[in-house]
């Protein structure tokens, strides 16, 4: 919906709030704002495949030769993981990673 329309709603866009709180496009604040967004995403992702796939944190863990609380960490967006080692968490449940540039 367009911003001149919302506006008439009485209604914020999204980007106007996120903005307000997290600094404009391009600013270090909103950088990590988003880059905050991306490790949350991700994270759901895996904790999605997993369930999806009848595994526990602990035996996906196993599967890929890690702890149980770095599979918790990278599901509640919480650790800064390389590609590999996205790839290896996916690979652990039979998936596939695709990178896109946008």
């Amino acid at each position: 919906m367009d911003k001149n329309k919302l506006k008439k709603m009485n209604l914020t866009p999204i980007e106007d709030l996120i903005s307000e709180d997290f600094g404009d496009v391009g600013t270090p604040e909103r950088e990590q704002f988003e880059m905050e967004c991306d490790a949350f995403i991700i994270g759901e992702q895996l904790k999605d495949e997993r369930l999806r796939a009848g595994l526990t944190q602990e035996q996906l863990a196993d599967r890929i030769g890690t702890k149980k609380s770095f599979i918790s960490r990278v599901e509640r967006g919480h650790a800064d993981i390389q590609l590999s080692t996205l790839v290896k968490l996916f690979q652990g449940l039979g998936r596939r990673v695709s990178v896109r540039v946008l």
